[in-house]
């Protein structure tokens, strides 16, 4: 069947920076083609997987659909970078790049810090941090949501946790800008070639966690960065050091910047549907369900990447071993047979399955981490807002892996804190 966009328009990140996530193509591919080959000008072949059911079906067989090469689709351009620019920095593991059993025993390194029981001695920090951040918008004024809030606020919980210092804290912002938002012009690290760049943004990255990791070493404190620093493996022995470092990159960046981006998008929402941020204003215990539906209407993490160990057949295609899917999640958290209107944002939604967290084996680590920090943020705004609106044109970070929005102007008054 023909359709009237071609794969790039599902994978270039150039083209998430223009018009942020193709609904539309997905809206076809659902009804027509789920499992649909793309032979792209820019990347290797690849399916798009594009149901809710068949990316939890998949999610559910890691035996048959491997993690280890890695979550993300690599262009022909990004792989030749890829060669030429080899670091110790591209050489960093973690949990999302294992299968099963290795993944299972380093996620059982921090999975006690992460459960819901645990997590509640941070609801003094991210009640906090979301006072402390609203505070700083002061009476009424206008101000970029994203500069301001939405990635401020994530950013000292996850510094509390992994014990960034206050000064150290746009350092990472900053980092986490350059690695995440690596093909957005605005975001790379500017003033030095690729290579270099990369070494570098490796170099600060390694810096800062040896730091941290040797603290909490001679050090230890009841927190996560003591956790991952002094791990020990089922056999006793302890985390290898490309693990750890690379535990410490996957909790802060990821952690943040899929926050930052469902926060952004979470407001961006409210403001296009006034209805749905009066109705949280007049009842701020709806912040939970807002959390959960923020998340599947933005759902920060576009896909993932599955390499398939063996041959199988899905919608009668055959996909043959070592050929690659993306199981685009933006596509599942819009999907008809399983979401009653699901191009309307509904802060009641229940119940609401998404998949903004992933599913199976590679589910969020951190997602009840990221929970809890952006409900404490809606919280505060839901009891603060006398009126927001938008200021001006949102954009798009130029990224097809974690997605967002790079700006969101408003203006607003607020009341003081209770």
């Amino acid at each position: 069947m023909q359709f009237d966009f071609t794969p790039d328009d599902l994978i270039a990140s150039r083209n998430y920076g223009v018009a942020g996530q193709p609904h539309e193509a997905w809206t076809q591919l659902r009804k027509h083609a789920p499992v649909w080959y793309c032979e792209s000008s820019e990347f290797p072949p690849f399916y798009a997987i594009t149901r809710h059911a068949d990316i939890v079906k998949i999610s559910s067989k890691p035996a048959i659909f491997s993690n280890s090469k890695g979550p993300t689709l690599v262009s022909f351009e990004q792989e030749a970078r890829r060669v030429a620019e080899s670091t110790s920095f591209g050489s960093m593991r973690t949990i999302i790049e294992m299968d099963p059993p290795e993944h299972r025993d380093f996620r059982k390194v921090a999975s006690a810090f992460f459960t819901p029981r645990s997590i509640r001695r941070l609801d003094d920090i991210v009640t906090e941090c979301a006072r402390e951040q609203v505070d700083k918008l002061g009476r009424e004024g206008e101000c970029d949501f994203v500069e301001v809030i939405a990635q401020r606020h994530p950013l000292r919980v996850l510094a509390t946790l992994l014990g960034v210092e206050r000064h150290e804290e746009e350092t990472m912002l900053r980092l986490t800008q350059e690695l995440f938002g690596s093909e957005d012009p605005d975001l790379q690290r500017k003033g030095e070639d690729r290579k270099a760049a990369t070494a570098a943004l490796g170099a600060d990255f390694i810096n800062l966690f040896t730091r941290i990791i040797q603290d909490r070493r001679a050090h230890p404190r009841d927190d996560l960065a003591s956790m991952l620093a002094n791990a020990k493996m089922p056999n006793g022995e302890p985390m290898p050091p490309i693990e750890t470092y690379g535990y410490f990159l996957i909790v802060f960046t990821a952690g943040h910047d899929t926050t930052r981006n469902a926060i952004a998008s979470g407001m961006q929402a409210l403001l296009e549907n006034p209805d749905q941020l009066k109705k949280l204003c007049a009842d701020p215990s709806l912040a939970r369900s807002t959390v959960e539906e923020v998340v599947r209407w933005a759902t920060p993490v576009n896909y993932m990447k599955r390499i398939l160990l063996q041959d199988v057949e899905l919608h009668g295609k055959k996909l043959r071993a070592g050929e690659q899917l993306a199981m685009f999640y933006a596509s599942a958290n819009r999907d008809e047979d399983v979401f009653d209107d699901p191009f309307t944002f509904d802060i009641t939604r229940d119940p609401n399955p998404h998949l903004g967290f992933g599913t199976g084996e590679h589910f969020c680590l951190g997602a009840h981490v990221a929970r809890l920090s952006s409900r404490a943020l809606f919280l505060e705004l839901a009891r603060r807002i006398e009126w927001m609106e938008p200021a001006g044109t949102p954009s798009h970070i130029a990224s097809s892996f974690v997605v967002g929005l790079k700006t969101l102007p408003i203006r607003y008054r607020l009341r003081p804190a209770a």
